[in-house]
């Protein structure tokens, strides 16, 4: 069994893989202070709650934002269950041409995302991963990773926005019924949610502009990616784990 490992800024997700198909997936909050006992202990713990045994482990995948945390996760996954990681980054085979100016600077999460949408829903393809901060990027045709935009993602903003105006609360993330708010909370949804949804079909009809492609297939995933998706005919597919399938395809890659 393949445990694919998508750790992120805000939480750090799991997936459980008998060969290509997704079995079971779980996810603990990012903490850069824990232990490799703790990591191991956590996955150790979720493992046998669903009923799987550290025997049945026999590889594992990592994809990381987070590099302070990568140390003692990966020793935690080598104590625990006696499996060296592969570590997407630089060298790694994905299936896909990194074509930015410095490939190695590129985020693993995106190159992850966009292994999985080139491969799983063909090429051209627009990812939009709806995270900590939003990504949205193409692959061509030809399988090439030519860049995108990296914005802050919606709960982010939200945060920002109640800590840097007094008078502003942190508030639910969720579309209100009318764009023209009548009190504080709403006003705040409204801008948000609908902000995000325009800044969305925005950048993807510039992104096809700018490419020269008419016709893209455009694939959101993240927490809050379904809420865009739904409101929005520029979204094609909402996939859930994306990027999890990313890390899959990436396995079996290098193999």
């Amino acid at each position: 069994m393949l445990i694919g490992i998508d750790i992120g800024n805000t939480d750090i997700t799991f997936g459980l893989f008998q060969g290509k198909k997704l079995c079971d997936t779980f996810r603990m909050r990012s903490k850069v202070n824990r232990t490799s006992d703790e990591y191991g202990m956590f996955i150790l713990d979720e493992l046998l709650y669903k009923g799987y045994s550290k025997e049945e482990v026999n590889a594992a995948i990592i994809a990381s934002v987070v590099p302070a945390v990568n140390h003692s996760f990966t020793s935690g996954i080598i104590k625990y269950f006696g499996v060296k990681p592969i570590i997407v980054g630089a060298g790694i085979r994905t299936g896909i041409k990194i074509k930015t100016m410095n490939p190695q600077l590129t985020g693993a999460d995106r190159i992850v995302d966009a292994v999985a949408g080139y491969e799983l829903y063909g090429g051209p393809v627009i990812t939009a991963d709806f995270g900590t901060a939003t990504t949205i990027d193409l692959v061509t045709k030809a399988g090439e990773f030519v860049g995108g935009v990296i914005v802050p993602g919606i709960r982010t903003a939200a945060k920002e926005l109640s800590l840097q105006a007094a008078k502003l609360p942190e508030i639910e993330i969720r579309k209100p019924d009318n764009i023209i708010a009548k009190e504080t909370v709403s006003s705040m949804q409204a801008g948000l949610v609908y902000g995000y949804i325009g800044q969305t079909e925005y950048i993807i009809r510039k992104m096809k502009e700018e490419s020269g492609y008419d016709k893209v297939t455009v694939v959101a995933t993240g927490g809050l990616g379904k809420m865009i998706a739904e409101e929005t005919d520029c979204i094609d597919y909402y996939d859930s784990n994306l990027t999890l399938k990313g890390l899959q395809i990436i396995y079996d890659k290098q193999r």
